[in-house]
Parts: structure tokens; C-alpha cells; sequence
């Protein structure tokens, strides 16, 4: 088989695989939500609600219906890329929801990207480059305890002393009330305001980010400071990379130019199981911060037993990781030729 008719046997399996992630994820959520304690008519309605209201509430939310009704009308639903309309939010549609909620979690989410990944690479590049050393015991230490602690504890410790002791930075918001917010052209607030110019609105919603975003991206370091750091070490050992130190070349040049281009190739990988991990992580890094974003929207949902918002938010997460995940395997069988045989 030619490597490009096995690339697109590769990229078809992959795309092809989608549909059937996509669906067991619907699936497994909507028997969930409906197996779970609560009803969405009382926390709605309230428990003292009369019972002839709560029957016809029932009956216009189509709970009433039986379980393989409701399921097969939500397939039909999805199908149509309908999520149906929010119960507590008043009556908007879920895409509503997602749009107005989103921006913030994209904010948030980028910005500990590039935390977690300059700083994860960075540690796993000097650890790796100094074997034995306290740097490498240092990079190992680093890598084992950024991964291991719990993001809630930590949020909550590092806002009790930045925050609340310190004072250095504000709670609960993207941007402060008393203040206009930049001019909604994207939903960023960092990238609105430098789109507008304005240089002072920049400064205030990344001060308002930094505390959350600075959790959330060290906290995940970690993944990338290992990955980098096993990668780089059987890199540096290979036997091309002696052969360039046989013929003079610098340690840095053979490290930056020749090492760590091979060793970032499994990084592509990491990207895409750290996406799910970083939804994961923004979910309980916006309740823990107060942060308005979809995660903190998923969890009000799921606390009023929202299910249309609950099952688009999800729908819509997993989406995004089903996706990327197939684009980063797809990029990595371009590179790697091994990948696809």
C-alpha cells in the first residue's frame, strides 16, 4: 500500500470512528442525567409548587414521555443540530447559552495552553538536558506534584492568599462591574480590547485572568514537562546525535536543532489528550474562581437539573475533543509515517 492511499485509509478510519464516539457519549449521558436524583419541574418550580402544575410542566418539557420516546426525539433533535432550549435560563436556546458562556472559557483555556506548555517544555528541556543533576531531580519533582494536585485545592489556596490576603488579584469576574467591558467583536476580552486599542481594557481583563489561567496552565505543565523530558533524554542518546557531537558540532545547537525537533513529535499527541484534560480542568477552575464561563454554566445546569443545557454543553465538549483529537492524529500519521503502516 502507497503512503498516501494508507494516510487516507488512516484518516477515513479515523473520521469514520466520529459518529459511533459522538453517539456512545449522547447515550451515556442522557441514561445519566435521567438516573441521577432530582427532578428539573421541582428545582425549577419549587417543591411546593402544586402538583397539577408540575404535571403540565412535565408534560411541556416532554418528561412525561416514556425514557425510549424522549431518546429517540433527542437523536432526531441533534440531528437537526437542535439542543433544544435551556429550562433556567428562560427559555433561550442551548447554542444561546454556549455562545454567550464560551468566549470566556476559549479566554481562559488559551491563555493556560501557553502556560502549560512554555512552562511544561521549558522545565522537561533543562531537566533533560542535565541528567543526574539537582535541575533533573528538580524537573522530576516538578512534573510529578504540578499533575498530582487537586486544581479545586489549590485554586482555593492560591485565591486565599492572592486574593483575599495579598490583595494582588480581584475574584469572581472577567472584568470589573463598575467599568464598560470592551466592545463584544470576538467574546475575548484580552483580544477586544486590542482589537479597539484600548490598551488600559487589555490590562484589566488580563489581570483578571491571570490568577485562574496561571492555576490551571502550571497545574497542567506537568503532562508536557514529562512528556518532554522522557522524549529528550532517548533523543539525546540516539545515535545521530552522537555521530554530531563526533564531528564538533555545539551541545546547544545539536539540542534545540536536532534533538528536540524529534523529540516534540509524541507533544502533538499530548495536545490532543490535553485538550480533554484542560475542558476538564477549566470546569474546576471556573467554579473554584468564580470564572463566567461554560464549565461554570454546566455546573449551575447540572445543579437545577437543566438536562437540554446539560446534554448540549457536554454534546458540545466532547464535540471538541472527538475533533481535535482526530486532527491531531491525523497530523501526527503526516509526520510519522510509522502511525498509519
Amino acid at each position: 500500500m502507497s503512503r498516501s492511499k494508507a494516510l487516507q485509509y488512516y484518516i477515513f478510519a479515523r473520521v469514520l470512528l466520529a459518529p459511533l464516539m459522538l453517539w456512545t457519549i449522547v447515550t451515556i449521558v442522557f441514561l445519566l442525567l435521567r438516573a441521577t436524583p432530582g427532578d428539573p419541574v421541582d428545582a425549577v418550580l419549587g417543591g411546593r409548587a402544586p402538583e397539577d402544575v408540575k404535571v403540565r410542566y412535565r408534560q411541556e418539557l416532554g418528561l412525561s414521555d416514556p425514557l425510549w420516546v424522549q431518546y429517540i426525539r433527542y437523536l432526531g433533535d441533534l440531528l437537526h443540530l437542535d439542543l433544544g432550549k435551556s429550562i433556567t435560563s428562560r427559555g433561550l436556546e442551548v447554542w444561546e447559552v454556549i455562545g454567550q458562556y464560551f468566549p470566556a472559557t476559549v479566554e481562559l483555556a488559551v491563555f493556560s495552553m501557553a502556560i502549560a506548555f512554555i512552562v511544561g517544555v521549558g522545565v522537561g528541556i533543562l531537566s533533560a538536558s542535565r541528567p543526574g543533576t539537582a535541575l533533573d531531580a528538580g524537573g522530576r519533582l516538578f512534573g510529578i506534584i504540578s499533575y498530582s494536585l487537586p486544581l479545586f485545592w489549590v485554586g482555593m489556596i492560591l485565591q486565599l492568599i492572592f486574593s483575599v490576603q495579598l490583595g494582588w488579584f480581584p475574584l469572581g469576574s472577567r472584568f470589573p462591574l463598575t467599568l464598560p467591558a470592551p466592545p463584544s467583536i470576538t467574546g475575548l476580552y484580552t483580544i477586544d480590547s486590542l482589537l479597539s486599542g484600548n490598551f488600559s481594557q487589555f490590562f484589566i481583563a488580563l489581570h483578571h485572568l491571570a490568577l485562574p489561567s496561571l492555576t490551571l496552565g502550571i497545574l497542567l505543565s506537568g503532562i508536557f514537562e514529562r512528556i518532554v523530558r522522557v522524549n529528550l533524554k532517548q533523543t539525546l542518546k540516539a545515535d545521530y546525535v552522537e555521530a554530531a557531537r563526533a564531528r564538533g558540532i555545539p551541545e546547544r545547537r545539536i539540542l534545540f536543532a536536532h534533538a528536540l525537533k524529534n523529540a516534540m513529535i509524541p507533544v502533538i499527541t499530548v495536545l490532543g489528550l490535553t485538550l480533554a484534560a484542560l475542558l476538564g480542568g477549566a470546569v474546576l477552575t471556573e467554579v473554584t474562581f468564580s470564572w463566567p464561563g461554560l464549565g461554570n454554566r454546566l455546573y449551575e445546569a447540572i445543579s437545577l437539573r437543566d438536562y437540554p443545557t446539560v446534554q448540549g454543553i457536554m454534546i458540545f465538549f466532547a464535540s471538541i475533543v472527538v475533533f481535535a483529537s482526530i486532527l491531531i492524529d491525523i497530523i501526527n500519521a503526516y509526520i510519522d509515517p510509522r502511525i498509519r503502516y
